[in-house]
């Protein structure tokens, strides 16, 4: 039976947002808009990359090095007491953020990045073997690559490809036929980071199921721009940085349904994932130290909690449907600028906007625009498979977040105006 028709639409992304946020107060939050570029106003559309921080995650830094610094878990003086707390309350908010059942179901990483490698040298070595197949998609980003191609070379196995249409949308028809007995895992991302693309994820996962695989989703350019519950996906594996999503570089999650986590071997060896070691054997600690080898990134997990608190007072519906007008305005701004091709123009996007310009490389143009204080990304994004699929070498990628305005997105539209008058 041939998938239906994809059911994602905006109301689904958005929810039902209750509040028009107050868009001067949000940008006073974030000190770095107050730089000067090349002497222009720093207009920051670079946000797929990495977000800019609010002075609530800023500040749980300071606080944390200048009032709480201990390592966890390994002493009784009051200050690792102080924060071991503190880290713990931060898994709170992170299991709330994904509405995950359980707090040994988050497991701290340096970011999306390693939690697919995590996955990959555990579950994937044990669980894939020689004629197996590993299912990802057209849109990935090299971290949801990589890491199977790595594992699929060692074990024999074969990596398959869904591909996606000339929008940019997942073939979901082709996707479901390439499910088949020798299918171990499917790792898909949420959203193309390329392309913006949000994916039938629910019935991608459904799909998988159906057939008793299961699945790893790349949550890194989701968990900006829309709610994630990992319970109502029914995901296995869900992977996110904390950097994309207003929080702190070299921090990440990976959230694993319990029976899955407990049975993977360790990733690494070290301090804290263990529960007893002598000579002859050790013994693993429980969720979710078992995957946390040695002292962890305790500042940069607080100052996650700080960055998802964040969000939750914003309300994340109503920063998507935020960014969302904003997308919606800059595609048709963009769109219609002479010798501007969209690149990705799926119904259903979140958070970027990719496009080329005739006779202008995409890095001339971001050139041009950063004279003018305007920040962009240019280049294959770390998704070069993306650019062979629509024959390009690269695009220029503007990209979302809470803080950013129509304003915005006229300076954009200004620049691009500028680079076109240069290279006529």
């Amino acid at each position: 039976m041939t998938p239906a028709a994809q059911p994602v639409t905006r109301e689904t992304l958005t929810g039902k947002h209750t509040a028009v946020l107050d868009l001067a107060k949000i940008r006073a939050d974030f000190p770095i808009l107050d730089e000067r570029i090349h002497g222009q106003r720093l207009v920051y559309l670079d946000n797929a990359a990495t977000s800019q921080k609010p002075r609530a995650v800023i500040d749980a830094i300071r606080h944390y090095y200048e009032h709480v610094n201990a390592n966890i878990h390994r002493g009784v003086h009051a200050l690792s007491v102080r924060a071991t707390e503190a880290h713990d309350a931060a898994r709170e908010t992170v299991r709330r953020f994904l509405n995950a059942a359980d707090t040994r179901e988050i497991i701290f990483v340096r970011g999306a990045t390693e939690a697919i490698n995590l996955v990959a040298q555990t579950f994937g070595r044990v669980h894939v073997g020689a004629g197996d197949e590993i299912l990802i998609t057209a849109m990935e980003h090299h971290s949801n690559i990589v890491p199977w191609q790595i594992l699929c070379a060692e074990k024999g196995a074969h990596l398959r490809v869904a591909p996606i249409d000339d929008r940019g949308e997942l073939d979901l028809e082709a996707f479901a036929k390439l499910i088949g007995a020798r299918t171990r895992l499917v790792a898909v991302t949420q959203v193309s980071n390329a392309l913006g693309t949000v994916t039938p994820l629910r019935q991608m996962i459904e799909l998988a199921h159906g057939r008793g695989i299961p699945v790893l989703v790349d949550g890194a350019q989701a968990t900006p721009h829309m709610a994630v519950d990992v319970q109502a996906l029914d995901c296995d594996f869900y992977a996110f940085s904390g950097h994309k999503v207003y929080g702190p570089t070299g921090i990440g999650v990976l959230y694993g349904k319990q029976d899955l986590l407990r049975a993977m071997p360790p990733y690494q060896g070290g301090g804290d994932m263990i529960s007893s070691v002598t000579f002859e054997k050790t013994t693993y600690n429980d969720l979710p130290y078992k995957f946390e080898a040695g002292t962890p990134d305790i500042c940069g997990a607080i100052a996650l909690g700080a960055a998802l608190e964040y969000i939750d007072r914003l309300g994340m519906a109503n920063v998507a449907a935020h960014e969302h007008e904003l997308l919606d305005y800059a595609t048709a701004k963009v769109g219609a600028l002479p010798g501007v091709q969209l690149i990705g123009t799926a119904p259903v996007r979140a958070g970027v906007l990719s496009f080329v310009m005739d006779s202008v490389h995409p890095h001339d143009l971001g050139t041009i625009l950063d004279r003018e204080g305007v920040a962009i990304r240019t280049g294959h994004h770390c998704a070069q498979p993306v650019m062979d699929r629509f024959k390009i070498p690269a695009t220029a990628r503007a990209s979302f977040a809470v803080y950013n305005t129509r304003e915005d997105i006229d300076a954009l539209v200004d620049g691009i105006r500028k680079a076109h008058e240069v290279f006529a």
